[in-house]
């Protein structure tokens, strides 16, 4: 498994941008997809966005694919999430989450707050 672990949350205002990191450790990345998923007060959680370690292919919620920008560092064992133009649905915790090639999220982090004010 990979140990998971996100910052970069915080209080923003609506308009402003966002970059979340994700920290990973334990199990070497090059087998995983790492991504982001988040849940907003009251509601399921969310897919928003993921990246294939090896290769860097990134997929998006079709919803906030305008708006975000995934990537990694392999060097560094980390991942980030950009966020353009936060919006107060933007609210919530967001969730780092890691899969092995072929199957679902095992590895989850603990999540960060954000929190978007109009």
């Amino acid at each position: 498994q990979v140990h998971l672990v996100e910052s970069g949350g915080g209080l923003v205002q609506t308009g402003e941008s966002l970059r979340l990191s994700c920290a990973a450790s334990g199990d070497t990345l090059s087998r995983y997809r790492v991504g982001w998923f988040r849940q907003g007060p009251g509601k399921d959680r969310e897919f928003v966005a993921t990246i294939t370690w090896s290769e860097g292919r990134a997929y998006y919620a079709d919803f906030l694919k305008d708006r975000l920008t995934i990537s990694r560092d392999n060097a560094k064992n980390t991942m980030f999430l950009q966020m353009e133009d936060v919006v107060p649905a933007d609210t919530g915790i967001y969730y780092c989450a890691a899969a092995k090639d072929g199957e679902w999220y095992d590895s989850w982090g603990q999540g960060t707050q954000v929190t978007v004010s109009s």
